[in-house]
């Protein structure tokens, strides 16, 4: 399956999924929408993504918004899907794990937990992975002040 095929495999799976128009092959989709597509392409014969090599998150405060972002593979295919999944408002941001579909993604998901404060609905062990349980807030985020290193971008 090329990459086109793909595209069009996705957008019947889940039409509100938004695809740039140049860069690498990725896509876009709302994060209601990520576990059941997520089923779909690693169990689906046509895409057979069977590896999650990455999982991060990404804050943008400007969209006021977060974005969890997979890295996904498919080891028989041999075709690969950059998959991001947008989630409206910063305040209390929360999505479907994915660990239940990838085993991989639990860790993945404690450290974005941990550095971003992104809640995995249904995730089985999500509590920080580097920092103390008392940390107060979540460095990764861009508005973070770090008062004791005193770190700004």
């Amino acid at each position: 399956m090329d990459n086109q095929e793909l595209k069009e495999h996705i957008a019947k799976i889940t039409p509100e999924t938004v695809f740039p128009e140049e860069g690498p092959f990725e896509c876009t989709v709302p994060s209601a929408t990520i576990h059941a597509l997520c089923e779909k392409l690693k169990s689906d014969q046509e895409t057979q993504f069977d590896f999650l090599f990455c999982q991060t998150g990404v804050d943008w405060p400007e969209e006021n918004c977060m974005t969890v972002v997979y890295h996904l593979r498919s080891t028989t295919l041999g075709h690969e899907l950059v998959l991001k999944a947008k989630i409206e408002g910063r305040e209390r941001p929360a999505i479907d794990t994915v660990c239940d579909i990838w085993r991989t993604a639990e860790f993945h998901e404690r450290e974005i937990y941990d550095l971003f404060g992104i809640v995995f609905n249904n995730h089985p062990d999500l509590r920080r992975i580097f920092l103390e349980d008392d940390w107060v807030g979540y460095p990764m985020r861009k508005d973070y002040v770090d008062e004791v290193n005193i770190v700004e971008l």
